[in-house]
Formats: structure tokens, sequence, C-alpha cells
């Protein structure tokens, strides 16, 4: 595990916030160490450890240290802070994604929890509102995640919670009931061209343990913002106080 948190420039190390600097050669081992071993306290503690994790690209390398990790995989779960509503198939999928580059070797005896069903066509009969109430279901059964690594677009966006998005203040409600909210293709970026499925932050903080990449200078930029206020989704997410978060740049 890291060993000892610091202040980055002017952001401040807080209570539940703690930033950690790492050469962005060294940053997948040093954070998939990190998690390992987490997970490794969580599967001793309760005899089983809960993984949510984020997709897009930038996760591809931390997933493929990870699976590299010697873990009793079979007592690992595995799920996501968000989905494309895609074929699970479809190069965007997420859980596609976490199969490809996670559930691999030794890896493949995790248990992969899906936000959408693994079917290679999703019944018509299912809306959008289905899907999330249906995935809600399924994470609350599964109980808190014992780590969940998170991702921050450039825009701010966390999970597949956006700026703008109609729904913005159902999902950033830190005290909302629902675990999953659906998020239309209608009001999101031209570079996300899915309708998603996402948890809320208000799921999201229940994670006992919050992990947040961020690499590049456009990334770091986005994260000062963050932290000077409540302006972009991410800032919710470092502006609480129920779970720890631990910031992982790479300059």
């Amino acid at each position: 595990m890291p060993a000892q948190p610091e202040p980055y420039g002017d952001l401040p190390a807080g209570r539940l916030v703690s930033f950690f600097t790492v050469a962005a050669d060294q940053a997948a081992q040093a954070l998939a160490a990190d998690v390992a071993a987490r997970l490794r306290q969580a599967i001793d503690a309760r005899g089983l450890a809960v993984l949510h994790v984020s997709g897009g690209q930038s996760p591809v390398a931390l997933f493929e240290a990870l699976r590299e990790q010697a873990l009793p995989w079979e007592k690992v779960e595995v799920s996501l802070a968000d989905e494309r509503v895609v074929p699970p198939e479809h190069a965007d999928s997420n859980a596609r994604l976490v199969r490809t580059h996670l559930l691999q070797g030794p890896a493949a005896r995790a248990r992969l929890l899906p936000l959408l069903p693994l079917l290679p066509v999703l019944p018509q009969s299912l809306a959008l509102p289905d899907l999330a109430e249906q995935a809600g279901w399924a994470l609350g059964a599964q109980g808190p995640a014992d780590v969940l690594v998170l991702g921050m677009g450039a825009d701010g966006h966390t999970a597949s919670i956006f700026p703008g998005m109609p729904n913005l203040t159902q999902a950033l409600d830190p005290q909302g009931r629902s675990v999953c909210l659906p998020v239309a293709r209608e009001g999101l970026p031209a570079a996300a061209p899915h309708a998603r499925i996402t948890q809320t932050l208000a799921h999201l903080l229940t994670a006992r343990h919050i992990v947040l990449p961020v690499r590049g200078s456009d990334k770091l930029q986005t994260l000062r913002r963050a932290c000077q206020g409540r302006e972009l989704p991410i800032s919710h997410v470092l502006h609480q106080s129920l779970a720890p978060v631990a910031v992982w740049i790479s300059p």
C-alpha cells in the first residue's frame, strides 16, 4: 500500500481524501498491489471481497496488472460502476472490457456480476428504467464494494454521471434511495453515443474504499477544479464525509 498520503500542489489531503503521486510507468503495478491488498483484507475479514470497476480505456493497464496478483480469485466478486446499454460482446461494453482484460488467467475464477443481462439482444419489453431497477436490485443484494475504482472524464463526469444530464440532481443526491439510474442518450456528449446505466452517488459512497486514478495534465486540471467546489460530478465524490477516497496522481 502507499506509504504516506501527501498534499499535491494546492490540493490538501483531508480526513477522507488522500493524494498519492506515482510515476506513470509504475502506476498500474503500484495501484494493482494496493487494490489486491485491500481485497485480501476483505477476504480475511468476511470470506469474500467485492470489487467495482469503471470502464473506458483508462483502467486497462490496471486490470492487466491486477489479474497477475496472487489472490484467491474464487472469493472475489466483480461488478461495474456503470454500463453502456449494448450487447455483451459489443466493443463498448464495460462487461466485455472486464472479461477481456481483468478476468483472465487465475482471475477468471472471480465472479462477474454484470449490470445488464448477458443476452445477445436485450428484450424490447425491458425499458431503460427497468434495466436500471434490475441492476440496482442485483447490486443491493451483493452489498457494498470493498474497493471501487472510479474514473474521471476531462469534463468531470464519473461513472456515467455527466454534467448537464437530465436526472443529474437525482444521480448526485447523497441521500437518494436509488442504487442505479437510467441515463438516456439525449443530453449526453457526442463522445458518449449509448444510453447507460449508472450507480448513483449515494450507492457509490457505500464503498469501503474508493480509488480515483488521475493521469495527465488535462485530468489534473479537472481534478483541481473538482477540489475547489461542487461544480462537477466528480466534485461530489471528493466533497463528502461517507467514504475514504485515495486519489492516485500520475503527472
